[in-house]
């Protein structure tokens, strides 16, 4: 992705650039790693006030039935996920994963529940493979399209209740992962109140063609500032959130993920539709069972990041591997660094000492529970 000519452009990226934006190549994307202040202001600024993400580059689906009714898309996409769907409410969004035959994680998702249709977004990487994948599972029942004309923003931190009331005052009357339709300056956005910085927050889709100007009408308030993706990966790494291709992928399961919580009841063994997705009988028995190793939060001592691909070992002298880091940075609000890996189901107890390797040395790491902060999302 070196060439930036062949790089795709958010409908927001001629903002990014007046802002003084540090642009790079994402996902096929030409996008903000950071503005003027740096990463380490920005993530600040958003846990204690209100940052503003362009998150444009992801996909967002529509799944709606043929038949014209909600459950039969539900019962549809339940085919694909280990997630109740048919229980989602009208206007309430629920965390989901794409699974594999083998039991592995495809992409991480969000489905809501939009009265006549299902409203999905997908990671940025995995758009394009997401959607062969409905199209390809879902097309004889079901109308699969990509929303090629919106753009998706993300207003992330204590303050952002507020900033977005100037331009709509029933925000306050949302609770996390409701989702509504509401007018943005006489503009009809599809804002859900959900992120992924550990803050309360909202996430906005908007026509492509009105997007700057609404960014602009936020940024325009004195608590919100522009923020870029350095700062996002930092504040959902404090906030022990997983990102598709680091923390989980198909070799992953849900439950070595640490990410059985998203799989209601209904889906489980006795539910009431139990099964039925890719790799259920492995996911099902994990569930049982356990699984032989897990996704922790890890502590390192001392100042010193440890990075992604780190190995982990048992002892200092790097005799007995366990795993390794799948991500490792400096977290700003905790004042240390921060990271997360697998590691043997005898070593995942929060407390426990293991060892990772940095340059040659093995450094000492202590298992942490996640997340690394309070999140305060608005219940």
């Amino acid at each position: 992705m070196a060439d930036t000519a062949a790089l795709q452009v958010t409908p927001l990226h001629s903002l990014h650039l007046s802002l003084g934006a540090r642009m790079v190549p994402f996902a096929g994307y030409d996008m903000p790693v950071q503005y003027p202040a740096g990463v380490m202001k920005e993530h600040l600024h958003t846990r204690a006030s209100a940052g503003l993400f362009d998150v444009s580059h992801m996909g967002q689906v529509i799944v709606k039935a043929k038949s014209g009714k909600l459950e039969d898309a539900a019962l549809a996409l339940e085919k694909l996920v280990p997630v109740d769907i048919l229980g989602l409410k009208e206007g309430r969004q629920r965390y989901g994963f794409f699974t594999d035959e083998t039991g592995g994680i495809l992409d991480d998702l969000m489905i809501t529940n939009r009265g006549d249709h299902l409203f999905v977004v997908v990671n940025a990487a995995c758009k394009d493979a997401d959607l062969s994948h409905m199209k390809a599972h879902l097309s004889d029942t079901c109308d699969v399209t990509l929303l090629e004309d919106r753009a998706l923003i993300a207003l992330q931190g204590p303050r952002a209740e507020a900033v977005l009331a100037e331009l709509w005052a029933g925000v306050s009357g949302m609770k996390f992962m409701d989702v509504r339709e509401v007018p943005l300056l006489d503009v009809p956005c599809i804002v859900s109140r959900s992120g992924y910085s550990g803050e309360d927050g909202f996430e906005i889709s908007i026509p492509s063609d009105k997007a700057e100007t609404i960014a602009r009408a936020l940024l325009e308030h004195p608590d919100c500032e522009p923020i870029g993706l350095g700062a996002r990966d930092s504040l959902r790494l404090e906030a022990g959130l997983c990102l598709y291709g680091n923390d989980i992928d198909t070799t992953t399961s849900p439950i070595e993920a640490s990410l059985e919580w998203a799989i209601q009841k209904a889906r489980r063994t006795g539910g009431d539709r139990a099964g039925g997705f890719p790799g259920a009988e492995r996911i099902l028995g994990e569930l049982t069972n356990g699984t032989s190793r897990r996704r922790v939060g890890l502590k390192p001592e001392g100042k010193a990041p440890v990075r992604g691909h780190a190995k982990l070992f048992a002892d200092a002298e790097g005799k007995t591997e366990l795993g390794e880091v799948t991500s490792g940075g400096f977290g700003p609000t905790v004042e240390g660094p921060v990271a997360m890996g697998y590691v043997p189901q005898d070593f995942a107890a929060p407390g426990t000492e293991i060892f990772a390797e940095v340059r040659g040395k093995y450094l000492p790491v202590t298992v942490a529970a996640l997340p690394f902060i309070t999140p305060t999302y608005k219940r």
